[in-house]
């Protein structure tokens, strides 16, 4: 994969002095319509071997562009902030606007082909891990984003001589490390995981670009006229580019679905409510300050549901059985200008907790296959796109440690009429209801096919949903509080499942 960056490439000087001006003012041209336009972000992923030239690369796109619109990200090794979230949410904070450049100067490759090189990660979690990558990636150009992919390389004699000659340079000699000549040991490894990395993940949507490092400037006078090239096709581009990922919805010819064999009519006694209420909140109140869950667990908890269905009444049931300095409660409306400039899922990926905390989220990412689709706030591709999607995002939340358990609290067509009327009878209850409640009363229909399919696609092993029958409040609550219980106590033996085999 890598001979055609082996053959010496090689421009002059003099040719590189007289392309270089030309190439900066298209630069500054593309990037200031970018800018102007806002209609996407480009990610730059800056990657290769030691001494190849990438950080001399990145300061030549800085002093070439504009660099107040540009942002640079250096990744190392995970901190223990880092750590106790999911493995790609330091990557999804730093995720540049709609409009401006961000250059990752390692990515969400370095660890894994670090891990793998290391000896510290198989085969087939590499390949999981790629898997994730890709649909990531996928989702990125869904979302408008130009990804830009560069692999700088270099033969073994060559990075060797490359190293030496950093070293000898009093202004460069303190880039070379022992870690550097350590690296050239294992260069052969190198390429072998490398190769395959670059195999797996050289998509059509966001392929590999691999540069020949030997030579300066070849190397920067050919990573920048790739970028102006992309910059200006995508400026020149109609619509984002779609990358297929949604199979059709098929519907049920019997009309019957998970919501229509709810059976609405359970209640709880008024007694019973107050035992069972005190009940499970004392056990959720002791089941997250076990060691175990504070130590690798965190929770997100979602509560998405039929307007009027008591949504806010659970979660304040589940709120008084958590210390509040632990949690943060996160209610979901229309998105801002800030959060419109980056992918759907960037703001709830910025709320997602630390282990030994809770989030909880009042309406969610689930807008999007709910009230964006039937409300048509975004087109089909994008809704049904969505479901791998969030499915992916739950994935790489469960495998953190995250308990996701997710609540649908259904009620009834006529339940609903009567809490709206009483919301608008009651003084300290009309900030409840809204002219948008009643319209959407209207949709009612849509809405139910739109949940059903948001069930059947994202009911997973992983993060199912929990249907809650609300037509009676206490019913409600209680089912929540228990269903939590149960989600972190299964959670909590699996742990020790797993310790007790290793």
């Amino acid at each position: 994969m890598f001979e055609s960056a082996e053959l010496g490439h090689t421009i002059d000087k003099e040719t590189f002095k007289r392309e270089v001006p030309k190439l900066r003012a298209e630069l500054l041209d593309v990037q200031y319509d970018m800018l102007q336009k806002k209609e996407f972000p480009v990610v730059i992923l800056i990657s290769g071997v030691d001494g190849s030239g990438k950080g001399e690369t990145i300061n030549l796109l800085y002093s070439w562009m504009d660099p107040r619109h540009i942002s640079t990200l250096a990744f190392s090794s995970p901190s223990d902030e880092e750590r106790s979230r999911p493995y790609m949410w330091r990557y999804w904070r730093a995720l540049p606007p709609k409009g401006k450049v961000g250059i990752f100067a390692g990515s969400w490759y370095s660890q894994p082909i670090t891990d793998r090189i290391r000896g510290e990660m198989r085969r087939s979690d590499l390949d999981q891990r790629l898997d994730d990558i890709n649909r990531f990636e996928a989702m990125l150009v869904n979302e408008g984003a130009l990804v830009l992919k560069f692999w700088f390389h270099l033969s073994h004699d060559g990075q060797k001589k490359r190293l030496k000659a950093l070293e000898k340079n009093p202004r460069t000699a303190w880039r070379v490390t022992k870690e550097s000549y350590d690296r050239l040991k294992t260069y052969d490894k190198l390429q072998d995981v490398a190769g395959h990395v670059l195999r797996v993940t050289n998509t059509a949507h966001a392929p590999w670009i691999i540069v020949e490092g030997t030579n300066d400037e070849y190397r920067s006078l050919t990573v920048g006229r790739i970028v102006l090239d992309a910059m200006k096709r995508r400026l020149q581009q109609e619509g984002r580019q779609q990358v297929p990922v949604a199979p059709p919805i098929v519907h049920a010819i019997d009309q019957k679905n998970v919501l229509s064999e709810l059976d609405l009519t359970q209640k709880l006694a008024k007694k019973e409510y107050a035992q069972q209420l005190a009940h499970y909140q004392a056990k959720l109140s002791e089941l997250v300050r076990r060691p175990e869950f504070v130590e690798k667990h965190s929770l997100v908890l979602v509560f998405e549901g039929s307007d009027a269905a008591g949504k806010g009444g659970g979660i304040r049931r589940v709120g008084a059985a958590l210390d509040a300095r632990q949690y943060q409660i996160v209610p979901i409306a229309a998105p801002t200008e800030e959060e419109r400039a980056q992918p759907y899922l960037w703001r709830f990926w910025r709320h997602m907790p630390r282990t030994g905390r809770a989030t909880i989220f009042d309406r969610s990412w689930y807008g999007r296959v709910l009230v964006e689709r039937v409300e048509g706030f975004c087109s089909d591709a994008d809704w049904l796109r969505a479901y791998a999607e969030i499915n992916d995002f739950e994935h790489q939340l469960d495998d953190a440690g995250a308990i996701v358990v997710k609540f649908w609290l259904q009620i009834s067509d006529d339940e609903q009429l009567r809490r709206f009327k009483e919301r608008q009878d009651t003084e300290f209850k009309r900030f409840k209801i809204t002219d948008e409640d009643w319209r959407n009363r209207e949709k009612w229909n849509d809405y139910v096919v739109a949940v059903c399919d948001m069930v059947d696609r994202t009911s997973t092993g992983q993060a199912p949903w929990t249907l809650v029958e609300a037509n009676d409040k206490n019913f409600a609550r209680v089912k929540v509080l228990k269903t939590i219980c149960d989600r972190i106590e299964a959670a909590l033996k699996l742990e020790e499942g797993k310790s007790n085999k290793s």
